[in-house]
C-alpha cells in the first residue's frame, strides 16, 4: 500500500469537492483505496488530502494523467500541488 499526501489551494472547497466526488470512479480504477480530506485551521480552501493507493506505480501514473490535470483545473485548484509519496512505518489506535 502506498500513502500520498497532496497539499493544494483551491478557489472554493464546495466546488472542488463536487469535482473530487465526480472523479471517484476514475480514482478507484487508478488504484485509490481510501482518502482523508483536511484543511488548515484558518483556511477551508487550503487542503491536505491523504490517499492510500494500491501501489506507487499506479499512483505515479494517475497523478501524471491528463484526466487528472483537467479535473484539477475544473475543480479550481489555484496552486501547483505538493505531492509526497510516503512510507508508512506504523499505524495504531488508542
Amino acid at each position: 500500500m502506498t500513502v500520498l499526501r497532496i497539499k493544494h489551494k483551491v478557489r472554493d472547497y464546495d466546488t472542488w469537492k463536487t469535482v473530487f466526488d465526480d472523479f471517484r470512479e476514475t480514482r478507484k480504477k487508478g488504484g485509490e483505496k481510501s482518502y482523508r480530506i483536511c484543511h488548515t485551521e484558518n483556511d477551508p480552501n487550503e487542503l491536505d488530502v491523504i490517499f492510500e493507493w494500491d501501489n506507487a506505480d499506479n499512483a505515479r501514473t494517475f497523478f501524471k494523467s491528463p484526466e487528472l490535470k483537467s479535473a484539477m483545473e475544473k475543480a479550481g485548484v489555484i496552486e501547483n500541488p505538493e505531492i509526497h509519496f510516503l512510507t508508512e512505518l506504523e499505524r495504531g489506535t488508542l
